[in-house]
């Protein structure tokens, strides 16, 4: 048990952005978390089952498969669900509608402060790392 309390938490960023998912890597390890990039949503699927995130910060329009196709197919396929925060620069509130009856657990619209993705990492994380 004790070692399951040391693990850092980790989280995976599904965004083909590389500036901004630079961005929130390197903020996100200064705070201890261990981070992990897939920069398609196929890629994305793959890190899922690999690397067993405790939390994913997911792009909505990315090549290959969406946010919103790789959302369905983590809620479809996991039997437990893993946190998700949805990113992106898209203005529509039909779109966070989608997400949120998806099962995103926070929409955090572009650009935003690095302070308002680690409020809702922390917040979901159960302030773990902090």
């Amino acid at each position: 048990m004790n070692d399951e309390l040391k693990r850092a938490k980790r989280i995976l960023i599904i965004d083909d952005d590389q500036e901004i998912t630079e961005s929130m890597r390197l903020t996100l390890e200064m705070r201890g978390y261990e981070v992990f990039n897939a920069t398609d949503g196929n890629q994305g699927l793959l890190m899922t089952e690999q690397k067993k995130p405790d939390l994913i910060i997911l792009d909505m329009m990315m090549p290959k498969r969406s946010g919103f196709l790789v959302l369905e197919n983590l809620r479809r396929t996991l039997p437990v669900p893993i946190r998700v925060i949805m990113i992106t620069a898209n203005e529509g509130n039909r779109h966070k509608s989608y997400a949120e009856t998806l099962g995103v657990d926070d929409y955090i619209r572009k650009p935003f402060p690095m302070d308002r993705l680690l409020a809702s990492v922390e917040r979901l994380l159960g302030n773990s790392n902090a």
